[in-house]
């Protein structure tokens, strides 16, 4: 079957009732999760070991930061989660708590098998010769994005209350989420800086992610209006530049080594700011993106991100790391075990993704059986779950440096 075919044929099954604007928001900030982590996930071969190191090049290169504003695109996808989770919520047939664990089962089981099966390939990596140095390397670049699930899931939790504080106050349900932020803010970046404690920040990881969601789920409601998203819009934007030049927060929405201050772990005000004028600009556009997707050659694409959304997020550090491990026997490679300390590294870099790309379309096809697993008993089901769950727990503790 040509592609073109099989694209008309996706396009054909599509329900009609389909929401495709939204489906290709969630497709494209899926997209930007890999491309961040590529792009700005450099290494380094120590000459006498030949272990493997992280390397970012924001550190050499801060010219790069601006480029994190597009890359960073969580407020997206927990604004379309919002939105889809409100849609999924009206139409469960049993009680909340049945939505809910069928929503965290989905959640749970691809983190579950990525980590157990890490857990099993360190011991046999490690017998085969590869530095302990490049499996923690390995191991901290594969739990990286993973806390993402977690929030994810605490915020699904709170589903139920984020659609009756949408109900009430509609869009302004979320403005008390971005005012908690921006005091913690003002504690920790503030003129009391110095004596406020560095577990502070951590106040502002709930109501800082939870920001984008609850305007989606005041989306999904029908509270969200075009006049609004212009306001989002807007407001975001200036909020974003102001705390820029005139509050000094660090360009970058990602983590820089050696910088001591960071606006996504925990989230900064920087990030609600951006929040907001993303979902602002994916409101107003919601007509264009639609129209666009009802081209059959555009729209099978996103299917089959979203089909796979999990995978590519839990496997698509995997898929790098299958590269540069063994590249790391070979020296130094240019865009890929090289210092990113040169201009030429970022060409390089740029000429591996489509390589990391497919080797993540190569693992995700026996990944995915994770996120869409056969028909197995009960009995079959709750031993893996428990033998998964061990081996989940051993791999996370050696990839923080617990053991």
């Amino acid at each position: 079957m040509s592609l073109s075919a099989l694209a008309a044929r996706i396009d054909s099954r599509t329900p009609s009732h389909r929401d495709r604007a939204v489906d290709g928001l969630r497709a494209l900030a899926l997209l930007a999760v890999p491309t961040g982590h590529w792009l700005l996930g450099g290494f380094t071969v120590n000459p006498d070991t030949g272990s493997l190191h992280n390397a970012s090049p924001l550190a050499t290169f801060s010219g790069l930061a601006p480029a994190s504003w597009f890359l960073q695109m969580l407020g997206i996808f927990f604004l379309v989660g919002g939105y889809a989770s409100v849609l999924s919520y009206h139409k469960r047939s049993g009680s909340s708590g049945e939505w809910l664990k069928g929503r965290l089962v989905r959640l749970g089981r691809p983190v579950l098998g990525v980590t157990a099966v890490w857990a099993v390939m360190v011991p046999l990596l490690y017998g085969l010769g590869v530095p302990e140095a490049t499996l923690r390397t390995g191991a901290k670049l594969v739990v990286q994005p993973l806390w993402f699930v977690g929030v994810y899931a605490a915020i699904t939790a709170l589903t139920p209350l984020c659609v009756r504080a949408a109900r009430r106050a509609g869009v302004w349900s979320a403005l008390p989420l971005i005012a908690s932020v921006a005091v913690v803010d003002f504690f920790r970046y503030g003129p009391y800086a110095d004596s406020v404690p560095s577990w502070l920040s951590l106040l502002n990881l709930l109501p800082g992610w939870l920001f984008a969601y609850q305007l989606g789920v005041a989306w999904g409601e029908k509270k969200l209006s075009r006049k609004a998203a212009y306001v989002l819009l807007a407001g975001g934007t200036v909020l974003f530049a102001a705390l820029l030049l005139a509050f000094h927060y660090p360009t970058s929405m990602v983590g820089v080594p050696g910088q001591a201050r960071t606006n996504s772990h925990p989230p900064s005000l920087l990030v609600l700011a951006l929040g907001a004028a993303q979902s602002g600009a994916a409101v107003l556009l919601r007509d264009r993106i639609a129209r666009l997707l009802r081209r059959p050659a555009v729209w099978a694409p996103v299917v089959v991100i979203n089909l796979s959304a999990m995978t590519i997020l839990c496997w698509h550090q995997t898929a790098m790391l299958a590269a540069a491990v063994p590249g790391s026997y070979l020296g130094t490679i240019p865009g890929l075990t090289e210092a990113p300390v040169t201009l030429g590294w970022i060409a390089a870099r740029l000429a591996w993704l489509p390589v990391f790309a497919v080797l993540l379309v190569v693992i995700g096809k026996y990944a995915r059986v994770f996120e869409h697993p056969g028909q197995t008993t009960g009995r079959t089901t709750k031993a893996r779950r428990a033998v998964a769950g061990l081996l989940a727990a051993g791999f996370t503790a050696f990839a923080l440096g617990l053991t």
